[in-house]
Order: C-alpha cells, then sequence, then structure tokens
C-alpha cells in the first residue's frame, strides 16, 4: 500500500467525500463538488485518488474496517455467554453506525455503484462481518436464546439494526446500550426454549 493511501489528508479527503455521498448520493456527486467540498483544486483530487470510484471504495473500506474492528472488541471484552455476545454485538453494530453515520449509509445504499474491481477488493471485509453475527446467531439459536433459520434472522437482525440510521437520534431518550438491548430483548425468547 502507498504511503499517502493511509495519510491523515487522504482520512479527511474519505470522511468529507462520505458526507457528500449521503447529502448527494454517489451519481450527483461530481469530482468538482467533491474538490470544492475539500478545498482544493479538482486536479489535486487525483495526487491522492485515482477516481471517483476509488473514493467511494475507500469510503466503504473504512467504513467496513472500524465497524469490524469494533464488533471484534466487542465480542473480546464481552462476557462469553451466547446473550452476552448477541447484546454486544448489537451494541457494537449501532455504535458504529452513529459514530461513523456517512460511512455505512454509503455503504448500505451506494454498495450497488461499485463496480467489480472494488466489490472484489472489499467482498471479504463485508463478509468478515456478517461471519461474526452468523457466528453469535448460531450460538444463541444453539443455547435456544432465539429460534429461526440462521440466515433469515441475521438478515432481520442486521436490517433492523441498519434501519436505525433512518430514524435514532443519538440525544433522545435512548442510549446505544439501552436501544441494542431492547431490540435484542425484541428476538430473544423469555426463556431457553428446552426449559419450557
Amino acid at each position: 500500500m502507498n504511503v499517502v493511501n493511509v495519510s491523515p489528508r487522504r482520512k479527511e479527503l474519505t470522511r468529507v467525500a462520505a458526507q457528500m455521498f449521503v447529502q448527494e448520493g454517489f451519481d450527483r456527486t461530481t469530482v468538482r463538488m467533491l474538490a470544492q467540498e475539500m478545498g482544493i483544486k479538482s486536479g489535486s483530487l487525483f495526487h491522492h485518488f485515482r477516481d471517483k470510484q476509488e473514493i467511494l471504495c475507500a469510503v466503504i473500506e473504512e467504513g467496513t474496517q472500524n465497524a469490524l474492528a469494533i464488533a471484534r472488541d466487542a465480542l473480546a471484552q464481552c462476557a462469553g455467554t451466547p446473550e452476552a455476545r448477541l447484546h454486544a454485538m448489537a451494541r457494537a453494530h449501532l455504535e458504529t453506525l452513529l459514530t461513523d453515520r456517512n460511512a455505512h449509509v454509503v455503504a448500505l445504499y451506494e454498495w450497488r455503484r461499485l463496480d467489480e474491481a472494488s466489490r472484489e477488493h472489499l467482498i471479504h471485509l463485508r463478509d468478515a462481518y456478517e461471519a461474526l453475527w452468523q457466528m453469535v446467531i448460531a450460538d444463541a439459536l444453539e443455547a435456544g436464546l432465539i429460534r429461526g433459520d440462521k440466515f433469515l434472522v441475521s438478515r432481520f437482525v442486521l436490517g433492523a439494526l441498519n434501519w436505525t440510521v433512518r430514524w435514532y437520534d443519538p440525544a433522545g431518550s435512548r442510549s446505544p446500550e439501552e436501544l441494542a438491548h431492547e431490540l435484542i430483548g425484541m428476538i430473544t425468547l423469555p426463556e431457553p426454549a428446552h426449559a419450557r
């Protein structure tokens, strides 16, 4: 990896680009608009990125790497029970969405705009994140904490958590911790199925 790829300036440009892609949409955001928002000339943008597609790839890559790091850290620090792990993953997901909202909105809504090479570059990160969820959900299913198909449950949970970017107000009455607790409470059984 080229040193410029990890430079503070490139990171700042990636953050600004994420904000523009959320506000305007990827298709409507031009290189000229990005450069103006970043306070540089259009040509200078190409010292950091090859083209707009590479900027989109950088936004999604950074957001997904952050999500993966936060999730792994949350799992490492929580109690090892299936319920604690499920709650830790939900809280980590909300924390990621709320602290790095723009990158995640872009990843959710602009993934389809990636070209094939960018998708191939990023797919392992997305798969690694989803694999963490499927592992935690599989443990919860085995423990009788939840019921259903592992794939469908993971899609349902991630869908509900992702949708919070549309309506959740961090300054509102519920903290991310409380929201994670309530959302997980909605899908978990009151007691293990084998104990009923």
